[in-house]
């Protein structure tokens, strides 16, 4: 595949290319850039600006000086191209489901016809399966000439174990053919020819792989990438299990999604992706997979994966690739996200019919922090709802949420809020339990599940206000009872129970540091929060996504009468910490000047130190 010479037929020939230039939502850059690292490092830089735009690189290469198709990010990197994805606003979107779960009984003979006409309309959710070729196989590559180093797949960090696949549609189909999944995982490539498959242990990939390995069957796998940015927000929408992703497609485009049977397997793969890789995945064949920068901001650990054999990849005759960055918020899961969020309230509601409204704050990277308003109705109706959150479906994932009551400021209005949950939280306010985690989740001493933190606030609080130094002064106090204390920055000073952000050197037990503060200097603060001494104690919004990535509520949270401690600094073996604590993502230091130099970012420190880019 060349480089691309004729920038206006390409705008033209791709409708989604074509629909975000003419919105004023694409950038193109022509000029030649690496997929090791500088489309990455470009994109990730770039989706973190309030103006964020879509990133055309129409000439992608690599230090060997090869040329590859064109490279498309950012693709859902502000709220107009989400808007522009979904082809109306979400809150239409949600008020159409919610009117199907409580239909209004028709008052006369029109409003029965609309409403029938409207039932009938739904046939159009379900898939369409075309008998002929789709354009994303105007190109077929098989047998030896299948060669994965042809595509123009990235790597995003410079600790990945090698070049993932960030941005794929990952079909499959369960053992008996009944029905097929959709999902999004990342696809590291071994060689020209296997792919790491990171079905995590809680996703329905992994479940089916597990129906054939029992089997002793190989599972065919389609990789589709292109095409609709719609199908890759579908596959990774918390449908319930045994749902094909697509059919949410139907239902938001009001046109059913045109699928074609995959070249060498039995997959059904949309007609209009830019490529498709198929092959099998054998049962039992497992290869070391990562480390990988996730969407925590963290590096994942090195572990044993199913491998995809490759047996053929398809295009179209001008295809381009899709991938996407993910590292430390914000990214474009902050408005994938936040459709996902405001879609499914009104299916959340049914199990849960008192919950006016939840938010996911995209620091709190989704399964990290929800926050949650409620009509509280009786004593410990906050705990009923937790556990109503904590058993479904991927909400199971989340470990701290806030409730509180309907009084609440609105949701969105973080600084409202969190001055109103800190004048009503006390350690009475928290509830303790153990579930289920993210497979990427690193603060848990054990992978996959851990500790969780509830909190009422839907009740106010007649806990006294501490007596309110200023920060150097609190800051003198905390040095001279424990040496650790590096520095400290106190926030909500206003509220009956402000917290302070307390760097440590930490030399012993941060639970012995909090007691001994307590002790000696209790007067002065209601809430102490521990992290390491990279952390920022001004920048907040950093700050909020270390503490909720870093903290496992049984190990990490302490109360001494009315104070609360949170221990968010990195563990070891002296927290009883036995597995690997994982490095954070961080941009090149070295490649951002070279992007610089070249014209293709601007050097803004201030900017690159508010969200910790290096």
């Amino acid at each position: 595949m060349k480089s691309v010479e004729n920038i206006e037929n390409l705008i033209t020939s791709n409708p989604w290319i074509h629909k975000l230039h003419k919105a004023g939502l694409l950038r193109i850059i022509a000029e030649p850039c690496d997929i090791d690292l500088e489309i990455a490092h470009i994109s990730y830089i770039e989706v973190k600006k309030p103006n964020s735009q879509a990133l055309l690189f129409l000439n992608p290469t690599n230090s060997s000086g090869a040329k590859f198709a064109p490279v498309l990010t950012n693709v859902f990197g502000s709220f107009e191209a989400l808007n522009l994805i979904l082809g109306r606003e979400v809150e239409e979107i949600a008020g159409e489901i919610e009117a199907l779960l409580k239909p209004k009984k028709p008052k006369n003979f029109k409003e029965k016809i609309d409403f029938l006409s409207y039932l009938v309309s739904l046939r159009k959710v379900f898939t369409k399966r075309k008998k002929v070729r789709g354009e994303c196989q105007g190109v077929v590559h098989t047998g030896a000439d299948v060669d994965l180093g042809a595509l123009p797949i990235l790597k995003t960090w410079k600790n990945d174990g090698g070049a993932f696949i960030t941005m794929g549609q990952v079909y499959t189909k369960d053992l008996n053919g009944d029905t097929q999944n959709l999902g999004m995982y990342r696809l590291q490539v071994y060689d020209k020819n296997r792919l790491g498959m990171h079905w995590q242990i809680h996703k329905d990939g992994a479940h089916l792989y597990h129906e054939y390995a029992r089997a002793g069957r190989k599972m065919p796998v389609s990789v589709a990438i292109g095409g609709d940015p719609l199908y890759i927000w579908c596959g990774q929408a918390p449908l319930p299990k045994g749902v094909f992703e697509l059919l949410l497609y139907g239902f938001i485009r009001k046109e059913p999604a045109c699928l074609v049977k995959s070249i060498t397997n039995d997959i059904y793969v949309p007609h209009d992706a830019d490529f498709v890789i198929e092959g099998f995945v054998e049962p039992g064949e497992m290869c070391d997979e990562g480390p990988f920068g996730d969407h925590t901001g963290f590096y994942t650990p090195i572990l044993p994966f199913p491998v995809m054999r490759v047996e053929a990849i398809t295009h179209k005759t001008n295809p381009i690739f899709a991938a996407t960055v993910v590292g430390k918020p914000p990214l474009e899961d902050k408005f994938m996200g936040y459709a996902t969020e405001r879609i499914f309230l009104p299916l959340f509601r049914t199990s849960a019919p008192d919950l006016i409204d939840y938010r996911m704050p995209e620091n709190g990277v989704f399964h990290n922090l929800i926050l949650a308003k409620f009509h509280s109705r009786y004593p410990a109706h906050a705990k009923q709802l937790m556990h109503a959150f904590w058993g479904v479906g991927q909400m199971s994932f989340v470990k701290h949420a806030i409730f509180v009551g309907e009084d609440a400021p609105n949701l969105g209005d973080y600084r409202a809020l969190a001055k109103f949950i800190l004048d009503r939280i006390s350690p009475r306010s928290l509830t303790f339990s153990e579930g289920v985690c993210d497979q990427l989740d690193h603060a848990s001493p054990n992978a996959c599940f851990g500790g969780k933190l509830g909190i009422d606030v839907s009740q106010p609080s007649a806990s006294p206000a501490p007596q309110v130094l200023s920060d150097e002064d609190l800051l003198e106090s905390f040095h001279s009872v424990k040496k650790d204390v590096v520095s400290l920055a106190q926030h909500f000073t206003e509220c009956k129970n402000p917290f302070v952000l307390v760097n440590l050197k930490k030399s012993s037990s941060v639970r012995e540091t909090f007691e001994l503060l307590c002790k000696e200097a209790g007067a002065n603060f209601k809430i102490l929060i521990f992290t390491d001494e990279k952390n920022n104690p001004n920048n907040l919004y950093m700050s909020l996504w270390r503490v909720v990535n870093n903290i496992d509520a049984l190990r990490d949270v302490f109360i001494n009468g009315e104070h609360i401690g949170i221990d968010a600094t990195s563990k070891g073996a002296q927290d009883g910490y036995d597995r690997q604590w994982p490095g954070e993502t961080l941009c090149s230091r070295e490649v951002l000047e070279t992007l610089v130099a070249r014209g293709l970012i601007e050097r803004d420190e201030e900017f690159w130190h508010k969200f910790e880019i290096v």
